[in-house]
């Protein structure tokens, strides 16, 4: 069970079929997800169509919409700058800065072949070649950190299918296996054993007074 703008619904069986994946829903099983509910989801009025036949019940007037180890003022301020953000369209995408950085990590692709094409692999090419690969690389997998979040395009579709253009062709990853680990990192940033990018070696944190303890 989870709440969402203080409903209650059963979402045991959904999760299975959820197109961000089970585990993220699963992050956020006896909790308050209206937060992570209005960020991953674009178009609301078609997913709440599916909400209302997991309803079950809602809260009661007495039980606060928030969990208990979040401060409420913290959660309404970061509410209201979030209503903010959108009225000033800064979450609007500005398709010729895309378009451009699409075509320059292109560019910057191409020519690193080109110059060790052209010029063989003794020392000079070779790094001028390397630092040209490393630009776009590192380009392009911001780039595609924007597809995956569905920020460039209207429809996610488009979204999905130039995402898994860059990085599945130019980067040689899988746009599912980023697509999984990065969602969950958003639904859970920096919570140890819920967000993968901390789902490292125990040691690695051992030196920190929170994660140390829990680990």
């Amino acid at each position: 069970w989870l709440v969402i703008d203080r409903k209650v619904y059963d979402v045991s069986k959904f999760s299975k079929r959820h197109p961000g994946g089970s585990r993220v829903m699963s992050h956020y099983a006896g909790q308050d997800a209206t937060d992570a509910f209005v960020a991953f989801h674009n178009d609301k009025s078609l997913v709440k169509k599916y909400l209302k036949s997991l309803l079950i019940g809602e809260l009661a007037p007495d039980q606060p919409s928030f969990e208990s180890n979040k401060k409420k003022s913290l959660l309404e301020d970061f509410r209201e700058l979030r209503c903010t953000v959108e009225k000033m369209g800064l979450l609007k995408p500005n398709y010729i800065f895309f378009l451009l950085i699409f075509l320059h990590f292109l560019v910057l692709d191409a020519a690193s072949w080109l110059v060790v094409w052209y010029f063989g692999i003794s020392l000079v090419p070779f790094l001028i070649g390397m630092v040209l690969f490393t630009t776009a690389q590192i380009q392009m997998g911001w780039f595609q950190h924007d597809l995956g979040h569905c920020s460039v395009f209207r429809k996610p579709r488009w979204n999905r299918f130039l995402q898994i253009v860059v990085i599945n062709s130019l980067k040689g990853l899988p746009a599912s296996w980023w697509n999984h680990l990065h969602n969950q990192h958003h639904a859970k940033p920096n919570c140890f054993r819920k967000d993968p990018d901390l789902n490292m070696h125990p040691l690695l944190f051992s030196l920190g007074k929170t994660l140390s303890v829990e680990v």
